[in-house]
């Protein structure tokens, strides 16, 4: 049995649940601090888990609730602003389908997950300071309180109050050079598979979608903007003005402007500025750590963010059960996860790249498309190390090398 006994996880998202899941599993006692005065029911876009993300779910014991909210595309298609498929990808052979779910509803079938194993959750407890001993680390809160601890957890997102309390001058998140938008359509579902996520990259911009059914067509896309905006700051601006942009940004696509067209503004879902987390130096101190998109947050283009956070979960307490002490099984699980979160954030920084490039590269791109993924584009070598990435959870960890 490892050194830590009882963890104190600061953020109640995805990551923080998904790490206090894998403890229990682990048998480590823990408890979850939430900054927000209550759950974050309803809240959020869609998202996709990957193979891999699922593997690390069925894991801490999630993915039979998790099939039930949750819909399989077993095929990706990259069009043109056509609307024409220029690559297909029906998944890799022996690997399970990817699936589409509701961010709201991931987080609602880890929380009550939580909840049946009788992990604690506190809400409205913002971290504003940690004091680290020899024995154990003490959590304050902004509302005067405090919690004890073998170690701490920061799973509190990009924003991370942990990654600055254990190095002050950590990486910041960087702004990958659009905005993101989303919502429903009311042309006909029965136009688009039921099975397909399509991407389409069009002559000025990227949009992606799917047939949900329940909603209907439900798409996302991206508007490059010169400075990040705050979800505040977005909301401050009329839904009807920003669908009007969106238009004009797709004026020359197709379906995307047959999707815009019947779009409705009080369904306009807008999720602020795209950013992602760069390479950071410190995962971790003597008796905190960080997981999830506080170390690594990869954009959203990526299509892996929340599955390499789940992956990350159950690598830390696999290293936290069988390392005998805190900071030993903290630098096996930096070393189980730096290179491979790192790679997969370089290569959608590069897919970003193409999203938010001028009108000359935008245009350079498009021509190209075509004989790029005709000459160039293998899919088992572009999703083969992400997909296939399992965690044995039943071996045992070895003492890091370092």
């Amino acid at each position: 049995m490892g050194a830590a006994k009882h963890a104190l996880i600061i953020g109640g998202g995805i990551a923080g649940p998904a790490v206090a899941l894998a403890l229990h599993k682990a048998g480590i006692r823990s408890a979850i601090y939430e900054s927000y005065p209550a759950a974050a029911d309803g809240v959020g876009a869609g998202l996709m888990l990957a193979p891999n993300g699922l593997e690390a779910l069925r894991i801490i014991g999630v993915d039979t609730q998790l099939r039930a909210v949750s819909q399989p595309i077993h095929r990706m298609v990259i069009a043109n602003s056509r609307g024409k498929a220029l690559s297909i990808f029906d998944g890799l052979e022996g690997l399970p389908a990817s699936r589409v779910i509701w961010r709201s509803d991931l987080y609602r079938v880890l929380r009550e997950t939580v909840e049946e194993a009788g992990i604690p959750v506190v809400y409205g407890k913002r971290l504003i300071q940690a004091s680290e001993t020899a024995d154990g680390v003490s959590a304050q809160f902004a509302d005067g309180s405090q919690a004890f601890g073998d170690i701490l957890i920061g799973a509190d997102g990009i924003r991370s109050t942990v990654r600055e309390l254990i190095d002050p001058s950590a990486s910041t998140p960087q702004y990958a050079g659009f905005l993101g938008f989303g919502g429903g359509t009311s042309v006909d579902p029965g136009q688009v598979p039921i099975d397909a996520m399509t991407f389409v990259f069009g002559k000025h911009a990227f949009l992606g979608y799917w047939a949900d059914p329940d909603k209907g067509i439900c798409w996302f896309g991206s508007l490059p903007h010169d400075v990040p905006l705050t979800l505040a700051d977005v909301h401050k601006v009329p839904a009807a003005e920003w669908l009007e942009r969106l238009r004009k940004l797709y004026h020359d696509d197709q379906p995307a402007q047959n999707f815009l067209r019947h779009a409705d503004p009080a369904e306009l879902l807008m999720t602020g500025a795209s950013m992602m987390m760069p390479p950071v130096p410190r995962w971790h101190s003597q008796r905190m750590v960080l997981v999830g998109d506080a170390v690594h947050a990869p954009s959203s283009s990526s299509g892996q963010g929340a599955s390499l956070a789940i992956e990350s979960a159950v690598q830390l307490a696999r290293c936290l059960r069988d390392l005998p002490s805190p900071v030993k099984a903290f630098t096996c699980y930096e070393q189980l996860r730096r290179v491979r979160v790192e790679k997969v954030a370089a290569n959608a920084a590069k897919t970003n790249s193409k999203k938010a490039s001028g009108r000359l590269a935008k245009a350079f791109t498009h021509m190209l498309m075509p004989l790029i993924l005709k000459v160039f584009f293998n899919p088992a070598k572009a999703f083969g190390a992400q997909h296939t990435y399992r965690i044995d959870w039943d071996a045992p960890v070895d003492s890091p090398t370092r």
